[in-house]
């Protein structure tokens, strides 16, 4: 069974690798514990002194409305574009070959799967039946420290076999239009109520899951096209982290990257990935 790796491959084999199906959990660098640092001076300024217990002092309408301000200047500012390209060439990513989606705050409060408006968090699904080419990249940055249960899991046996969803019911164009905020993600309180979002058709087996622990800083990094979930958890703490995508426009030009066995979603979010000019 696919396990998490904990050590960088050789030079050239990490996309290769990760579009065969391999997970890797490489330990924090220094560029990705100052994106840690920044972000939580942020949280602290916007939620208070102990953001991982702002489900106690705030109202998840209060929640949403702070945690939205911060996700615009995630999104959109120069500081955070240049953490993206410093996270991933400290692990071996050249970001001049690249493009990204740019880098998200995830919530995921105590309790959240209760509500109604969230419910599309914890859908099953492959980041690739939200218009993102085979060739994607996930990276994912915890803010804390974290247990098993209050992160996500795989079914890496899933990665090459067909999973019935309603993917060709997301057309990316026509989601954007509804609000330009939607790129970011999360920005309209009411749109996990409204909005369609990519899931599983009644129950597939998932196969076995594959769950992990992590430290504050390091560098998930998964190739989108794997079926993984994030977890409902009721531990008393609210879970921070950070995350991005990105693809190797080589690769994407070619049509190289993981399995591709039943995105049937329209659009391409691709043409709103950020390039790095080259150097120079």
């Amino acid at each position: 069974m696919t396990a998490l790796l904990r050590a960088a491959p050789p030079p050239g084999e990490l996309l290769p690798r990760l579009y065969d199906g391999d997970l890797f959990l490489l330990p924090p660098t220094a560029a990705s514990l100052r994106l840690v640092d920044e972000v939580r001076g942020l949280l602290s300024e916007r939620l208070g002194s102990d953001p991982r217990k702002v489900h106690e002092r705030l109202s998840n309408d209060e929640i949403f409305t702070r945690v939205g301000e911060l996700r615009r200047i995630f999104f959109l500012e120069k500081r955070f574009h240049d953490g993206v390209r410093a996270a991933m060439e400290a692990v071996g990513v050249d970001p001049e070959r690249c493009a990204f989606d740019p880098i998200r705050i995830r919530v995921v409060l105590h309790n959240g799967h209760r509500n109604p408006a969230s419910r599309a968090v914890y859908y099953p699904h492959r980041d690739t039946w939200y218009a993102h080419p085979r060739a994607v990249v996930a990276f994912w940055i915890p803010l804390d420290d974290l247990e098993e249960e209050e992160t996500f899991v795989f079914y890496p046996e899933r990665l090459r076999e067909v999973i019935p969803n309603d993917s060709e019911r997301f057309d990316y164009d026509t989601w954007v239009k509804r609000g330009w905020g939607l790129k970011i993600g999360w920005q309209d309180r009411k749109d996990g109520e409204r909005a369609h979002y990519p899931g599983p058709l009644g129950q597939p087996d998932p196969g076995p899951a594959l769950g992990f622990s992590c430290r504050r800083g390091e560098n998930l990094l998964f190739a989108g096209a794997h079926y993984h979930r994030t977890l409902p958890q009721s531990t008393g703490r609210t879970r921070f982290s950070l995350d991005f995508r990105f693809v190797d426009l080589d690769d994407l030009a070619h049509d190289r990257g993981a399995p591709g066995v039943d995105s049937r979603c329209t659009g391409s979010a691709v043409v709103d990935y950020v390039r790095t000019p080259p150097r120079g």
